[in-house]
């Protein structure tokens, strides 16, 4: 009894003295503690304190009454049983998932590809510039974006201007046939965030040693056999967690583009599940409903995120936690 009582003393001991030391480490270096302030204070307001509102998935919401004094919902999974019961459920919750995956598959490899080409340029002024450029169009309001797509690719635009004028044919309804829906959206993704995207991939690329490269010269490696084995595979961990990251968000597509691209004749395909949570959330004033298909979303989201991260794991031993 003495020896076990005489234990938990000296692991109390060791506890008080880790505690004193971290107290110290963080007085040391307060300064960088309040700097944290803003940000935990945006995190707490803007990510955490809304997860409150997501019990309005279960309830019967009356604005006069409040969260808190609006009646449950009988029973409590009516808002989701009424979501998949609909036709839109499954329309939706397909082009969501198509969308993301071709982004996925097309958009994700342009900013690594990009990168690694701008880190060929010798020239700096070159590189810069060039870097400039395509991350110019990051900053742009989609509002602009999908207006620049009209101007381009409508009926009247710049695109059938050449069309008719090379093939004498009649104009493409680019922006009303559900087929282009998907390639506009994508391709204006693709423009509108590689240079963006890429600063990352040329963070991890400027932090190679350049002894790496300097050996290589020696053994007599070309460019091309540089990029393939030092750095690819040198960045290829970033590329991984980046790669979890937006495999973790493949069911949010954010509605703005989406919404302003859409007409009558493309619903077919770019109704998404952000698209239909605004419409039947803001436009109908359906709140539980629209909360309880974001909730939905937000579940399935969190599910492949957490696969996603155990098979990079697995098979290269990189995860994000």
């Amino acid at each position: 009894m003495k020896a076990a009582n005489g234990q938990m003393a000296v692991s109390r001991e060791l506890r008080a003295e880790f505690r004193r030391k971290n107290l110290k480490k963080v007085l040391r270096s307060w300064q960088l503690y309040v700097l944290l302030i803003p940000a935990l204070i945006w995190a707490v307001v803007f990510a955490y304190y809304p997860m409150y509102g997501l019990i309005i998935a279960f309830k019967d919401y009356k604005i006069r009454l409040g969260i808190l004094g609006s009646p449950w919902a009988n029973p409590w999974n009516k808002y989701f049983t009424q979501f998949f019961s609909t036709s839109t459920a499954v329309n939706t919750i397909k082009n969501t998932l198509v969308i993301s995956l071709e982004s996925i598959v097309f958009a994700f490899p342009i900013p690594v590809i990009f990168a690694l080409l701008l880190n060929q340029i010798q020239n700096l002024k070159a590189r810069k510039t060039i870097q400039t450029i395509s991350y110019a169009p990051y900053f742009m309001s989609n509002v602009v974006v999908v207006s620049i797509i009209t101007v381009f690719f409508s009926a009247t635009g710049v695109i059938n201007h050449i069309h008719t004028t090379l093939s004498g044919g009649s104009p493409i309804l680019f922006t009303s046939l559900p087929r282009w829906f998907r390639t506009l959206y994508i391709g204006s993704n693709i423009w509108q965030t590689m240079g963006f995207n890429a600063v990352i991939y040329i963070a991890a690329l400027t932090s190679i040693s350049p002894d790496y490269y300097e050996a290589a010269k020696i053994d007599g490696a070309t460019k091309w056999q540089m990029v393939r084995y030092i750095d690819i595979p040198m960045i290829m961990p970033t590329v991984i967690l980046m790669l979890i990251l937006q495999i973790g968000n493949i069911m949010n597509v954010g509605y703005e583009k989406a919404y302003l691209m859409q007409n009558g004749s493309n619903t077919i395909v770019s109704e998404l599940i952000s698209t239909y949570v605004y419409k039947v959330g803001l436009q109908t004033a359906q709140y539980s409903f629209a909360t309880a298909v974001g909730l939905f979303n937000s579940l399935v989201n969190f599910i492949i995120l957490i696969i996603a991260n155990e098979i990079a794991k697995k098979l290269s031993d990189i995860s994000i936690f």
